[in-house]
């Protein structure tokens, strides 16, 4: 089963200086019908205008993952982390028993476009802990590089689960594939440009959810900057 998350159906959040787009339920934007992908429960698009933050904000039990698009994003918890989060960068927070983080744009003249990411952990009230690493472009360009995954495998992000994504970034005829095993669900997510998945003609903010599909199939890129999730089925 394939089926197609058209960008134009997430919900929005749109306060002036914070734009946000949900593909999942998430704050006053609620959908029964789209409310998790197996662990997968929160793809939120953000802009934050230059200069400006988030309220502090307190996560329990939760693998959060920003992907930064354009511009830096500043990042401070309670773990006594201070970071600036870059394009290339992924940064995972597991917030674990609990934990306090605020997020803001230290540039003050260009918008932080970025990606922040929820799964459900497969533990409850572990540790916080706080990762970061970069991934070049070299890395990505015309295969899919493995980004964040349950036991850290070739150099990525750990989190509590077994999940694993991957970033690629596509153009002309560059192609990348990645199989699934039986009973693992699929999720493609166009962060930009466009791409050709499994046949079906995506552009940004654009999503496939694939169950029972042998695998996920990437061409004809435009600029096209992609996340896929191999995911447990809950």
């Amino acid at each position: 089963m394939v089926t197609v998350r058209p960008s134009r159906d997430r919900g929005h959040a749109d306060e002036g200086w914070f734009d946000s787009r949900h593909s999942f339920s998430f704050g006053g934007y609620q959908d029964p019908a789209h409310t998790h992908w197996g662990p997968l429960r929160v793809i939120n698009e953000d802009r934050v205008a230059p200069g400006r933050g988030l309220e502090t904000q307190y996560q329990q039990d939760m693998e959060i993952i920003s992907y930064v698009l354009e511009g830096a994003l500043g990042h401070r918890d309670s773990l006594g982390t201070a970071s600036s989060i870059e394009p290339g960068d992924v940064q995972r927070m597991s917030a674990g028993k609990g934990v306090q983080q605020s997020e803001a744009n230290p540039d003050t003249s260009g918008a932080a476009h970025f990606l922040q990411i929820w799964i459900a952990p497969d533990q409850q009230g572990a540790p916080p802990s706080y990762s970061q690493k970069h991934f070049p472009d070299a890395e990505k360009r015309g295969k899919l590089r493995l980004v964040v995954s349950g036991d850290g495998a070739q150099g990525s992000v750990s989190i509590r689960q077994d999940a694993r994504l991957y970033a690629g970034l596509l153009e002309g005829d560059e192609q990348a594939a990645l199989p699934l095993a039986s009973g693992r669900l699929g999720y493609v997510h166009v962060a930009r440009g466009a791409v050709v998945a499994n046949g079906h003609a995506l552009k940004a903010g654009d999503a496939l959810l694939l169950q029972d599909e042998p695998s996920v199939r990437l061409e004809t890129g435009r600029h096209a900057e992609v996340l896929v999730f191999d995911l447990p089925q809950a």
